[in-house]
């Protein structure tokens, strides 16, 4: 193999074509490498999850702080406290659709005999529009309650402002200082009530413990940059066959037949025959 046969990959046109290739590769893989990072995230988030669901349910004050958040490792975890809900304070969770089904959440302060309040997510409740109040919802039941709900921790970002009674996103961090009111950090994804309301809105439940498509989409981002590199390496070794001192055996000419030349002499075989044609 002459290795100078080679040197067209240093023309302008193959470069640009390996700098493409290149770049495409890295990009394949760095984003095979995010499918796979995300899997294992949520990997990550269902043994939180699997192991949280099967812990006894606790009390607030054993997993959560005032001022604070509930931490990654006890999220989804139970518990179990007791009071009464100040359905005065009542905050409309707006923008939540449900299978093209246009709602809202429901949160409601529990105030503790601890001192801070919990807040409850209740459900969710579909409504005609995007927007609900306090009196379009179902009502928690009345006196003492006992609720056991799955600790979730706070949204941040604009959409967890408070706004007359109603956000978008729950933040203890935003809802305590828009009520006045000392409540416990993160908030409770309500699973039932004791005793139970005669009306009670949709419980949201846990999520899903699937580890989703990403598995197979860093496969695919992972095969198309190798795709490209052995694309780009056929191409070099197809233009390295045809050319000199390359593997591609070049076709040979067949040499034409000569044609015998005419000749203008009266005698010649051709002439005559045209002669010989009878005049009229």
């Amino acid at each position: 193999m002459d290795v100078g046969s080679f040197r067209f990959l240093l023309t302008r046109r193959w470069v640009l074509f390996f700098v493409v290739v290149g770049l495409l590769t890295w990009l394949a893989y760095a984003l095979g490498g995010w499918q796979f990072d995300r899997l294992h995230e949520r990997q990550d988030r269902n043994a939180v999850i699997a192991r949280n669901e099967a812990a006894p349910p606790a009390p607030p004050a054993e997993l959560m702080t005032t001022g604070g958040d509930v931490s990654a490792a006890d999220q989804w975890r139970r518990v179990e406290a007791t009071g009464t809900y100040a359905v005065e304070d009542t905050v409309i969770v707006r923008y939540r659709t449900r299978e093209g089904q246009a709602g809202v959440n429901v949160v409601v302060p529990l105030e503790t005999a601890e001192g801070p309040s919990l807040l409850v997510d209740r459900g969710w409740v579909a409504t005609s529009n995007r927007g609900a109040t306090v009196a379009d919802v179902p009502a928690p039941p009345e006196g003492e309650v006992t609720v056991v709900g799955w600790l979730r921790t706070n949204a941040t970002g604009d959409s967890s402002a408070v706004t007359d009674n109603s956000t978008r996103a729950i933040s203890s961090a935003r809802i305590g200082p828009a009520l006045d009111r000392e409540v416990y950090g993160g908030f409770v994804d309500l699973d039932s009530e004791d005793p139970a309301p005669e009306v009670a809105p949709s419980p949201n439940g846990l999520p899903e413990l699937s580890e989703g498509p990403h598995f197979f989409y860093g496969l695919q981002w992972w095969f198309f940059g190798l795709l490209a590199i052995v694309g780009f390496g056929y191409l070099a070794y197809d233009e390295w066959r045809g050319r000199p001192g390359g593997s591609r055996p070049r076709a040979a000419r067949t040499p034409r037949e000569k044609r015998p030349k005419r000749s203008n002499h009266p005698h010649h075989p051709s002439n005559a025959d045209r002669d010989q044609t009878p005049v009229a």
